[in-house]
């Protein structure tokens, strides 16, 4: 039972780590790296950041879905960011799924 166990929770981190290098490839063919990083600032906050920033708003998902879409200003300087309406809404949910999963 205990290795039944164990293997179950390997999978699952495996799995877990699978979709985050998935988001983060996604992030990177949507252009989105260009500006932001995980760990390191750029042009705009890093994701962490980001991720910091709304932990445990309810609405931030649907929030900072609109905002990679249509784009923004204000919240973190005065460099605006862009709209990016080549990014499909589910492309944009994925990208914001992953960017506040990685609050800490």
């Amino acid at each position: 039972m205990r290795n039944i166990l164990t293997f179950t929770c390997m999978a699952g981190l495996l799995v877990a780590a699978g979709a985050a290098q998935a988001s983060q490839a996604l992030a990177e063919k949507q252009g989105c790296t260009a500006c932001h990083q995980v760990d390191k600032k750029i042009i705009g906050p890093t994701y962490n950041d980001v991720a910091k920033k709304y932990k445990g708003d309810k609405e931030a998902a649907a929030k900072l879905a609109v905002k990679v879409k249509k784009g923004g200003a204000g919240v973190w300087g005065p460099i605006p960011m862009p709209p990016n309406d080549k990014v499909s809404e589910a492309d944009a949910k994925t990208l914001v799924d992953w960017v506040l999963s990685l609050a800490k």
